[in-house]
């Protein structure tokens, strides 16, 4: 059987789950174990990475109203992710051993980034569901992107066609996170909910605020550690360039001259720093383009590890610019094929030029430019970064763990002991 056989099998045989989540509502769930996952389980990350380490490490003070500390546990997909939890010190199951099966039906929420099915959706039937979700929309998300063939399909076949793929996408019983209340309409739209909740993310605690100290992978300890010492001996400006996903990524290398580029980078002492969406098709390209002053950080690592560390952000439609803004550092918007994205990818739900506060580039020589600048007057765009900061986050100088933990507690009808 061919692997595009297989693949179809799998796919249409996920049908067969559906007796299993009927019956996950049959069995009682515990108020007090919350189940956290990120990325369909494939990674330890984002958000529930960042709410799941401030329960946990205040989990005494967490406590029910029968005097019940919660348990925080992480399900994952991938064993070494759990062993790693495990061997820190906190509590994390595979998602397809025993114990994991028994907790995802024993959780009474599941809190996660994407869809159910970042911890189990099979197994998810009666429990709470809390999207945090993994970004302030600049792009149109879910129901609301035209694009997307599988929330809207053109005719009945299609619609049979993403029906299994449809199970565990967003239910307008779900709760979802959102930063602002300009962004909640917004969120209403695009995930079919009245449920929405403003607060901030969890993921920016560790930019503006000392409540939750970060657990760093290994591969994310020896990155951070590099970027330091290299910044530290060379005296040297940290810039991190973080494209988002799309089709016409390619086209970076049309633009950039590599050569040329190292050597700007030389003379100016700047350490370019790349990170790659981790659904980029281009990670070995990038990887072949690494040099002295161009370090290419793991796909599939946190990309808040490193963003308090970087002098200067280049993106272009990616949601991380609006968390950076937090910070009050410049940006640089390398938004070389916007047409093709526009016509080919995503709609936007605000007007780009007056929503990106910082300079739009598209060629090589006008992103020297701005690099140059932006990192010689940090000031440039404060004041639009400030308009555009204050829009975005209801709580801009705030930290967002605990309070969410409160709001978790009034989801379950229970309150902070």
């Amino acid at each position: 059987m061919s692997n595009k056989a297989i693949d179809r099998v799998k796919y249409w045989g996920q049908l067969l789950g559906l007796p299993i989540y009927w019956l996950s509502f049959c069995v009682p769930r515990k108020k007090n174990i919350w189940l956290f996952g990120s990325t369909f389980g494939r990674r330890f990350a984002d958000n529930p990475r960042y709410l799941y380490l401030y329960a946990s490490q205040h989990r005494d003070e967490i406590r029910m109203k029968n005097g019940q500390a919660v348990r925080p546990l992480w399900i994952s997909h991938k064993k070494e992710i759990v062993e790693f939890l495990k061997e820190n010190g906190y509590e994390a199951y595979y998602y397809h051993s025993l114990k994991g099966i028994w907790y995802c039906l024993r959780g009474s929420i599941y809190i996660f980034d994407n869809y159910s099915k970042d911890i189990s959706f099979w197994l998810s039937g009666g429990a709470v569901k809390f999207n945090l979700w993994h970004g302030i929309p600049l792009k149109k998300i879910q129901a609301d992107n035209v694009f997307d063939k599988v929330r809207h399909p053109k005719n009945i076949l299609d619609r049979i066609k993403v029906f299994p793929r449809r199970l565990s996408d967003e239910k307008p019983s779900h709760y979802v996170l959102t930063t602002s209340e300009k962004l909640k309409p917004i969120f209403e739209s695009a995930f079919k909910t009245e449920n929405v909740i403003v607060e901030g993310y969890p993921r920016n605690d560790i930019l503006i605020g000392n409540k939750i100290k970060n657990l760093l992978t290994d591969i994310e300890y020896e990155k951070k550690i590099y970027i330091q010492n290299y910044i530290k001996n060379n005296k040297c400006k940290m810039v991190y360039y973080m494209p988002t996903f799309r089709e016409s990524e390619e086209d970076f290398f049309k633009i950039i001259n590599l050569c040329e580029f190292e050597d700007f980078l030389k003379e100016n002492n700047i350490l370019f720093c790349i990170k790659l969406h981790p659904k980029s098709k281009l990670k070995e390209a990038f990887e072949k383009i690494a040099g002295e002053n161009i370090f290419v950080i793991n796909q599939d690592v946190d990309p808040y590890v490193f963003l308090k560390m970087a002098d200067m952000l280049i993106t272009d439609y990616s949601s991380i610019y609006f968390d950076y803004l937090l910070i009050d550092k410049p940006i640089v918007f390398f938004d070389y094929d916007l047409e093709k994205y526009l016509n080919n990818s995503r709609d936007m739900y605000f007007e780009y030029k007056e929503f990106t506060p910082g300079e739009k580039v598209r060629n090589q020589n006008d992103l020297e430019k701005e690099i140059i600048n932006g990192l010689t007057d940090g000031a440039m765009y404060s004041e639009f970064r400030e308009k555009i900061r204050n829009q975005v986050f209801k709580y801009p100088n705030e930290t967002s763990s605990e309070k969410i933990v409160k709001d978790i507690m009034r989801l379950l009808g229970d309150e902070l002991k």
